[in-house]
């Protein structure tokens, strides 16, 4: 089923993280399921810069109320983290609107690690 205007429902055709998840723009893949994929950052804010992306378009966190998908995102973020090496430690950072710091409008999980990170953070 598409939308009005051809596309899939619950994907937005001029997001970012929906075309590199259709594979119209190129990443570095991490990870890659049903659910979401795994990307890593272009702009890496730490030696290991890590997005958590689930598949269907959504604003931010606020836009989600599926707390099996909610869990999978962090599951997933944590074992990734995991593949990394991160055993000294890492965050997770979910940033939601103009103030939080979103700059792309489909919500994501940062994985941050590879580095001592300060607090608070910005």
């Amino acid at each position: 089923m598409t939308n009005m205007d051809g596309s899939m429902p619950g994907h937005d055709p001029d997001c970012l993280f929906c075309r590199i998840g259709k594979g119209q723009i190129n990443a570095t893949y991490v990870h890659e399921d049903e659910n979401c994929f795994a990307i890593r950052d272009i702009s890496p804010q730490a030696p290991t810069h890590i997005l958590v992306i689930p598949r269907l378009h959504r604003q931010n966190i606020t836009m989600v109320e599926d707390k099996v998908l909610l869990g999978d995102l962090f599951q997933t973020a944590s074992r990734i983290a995991a593949d990394e090496k991160l055993e000294n430690g890492f965050r997770l950072v979910v940033n939601t609107g103009d103030h939080g710091g979103q700059s792309v409008g489909h919500l994501h999980i940062h994985i941050l690690g590879g580095r001592p990170l300060a607090w608070p953070p910005g």
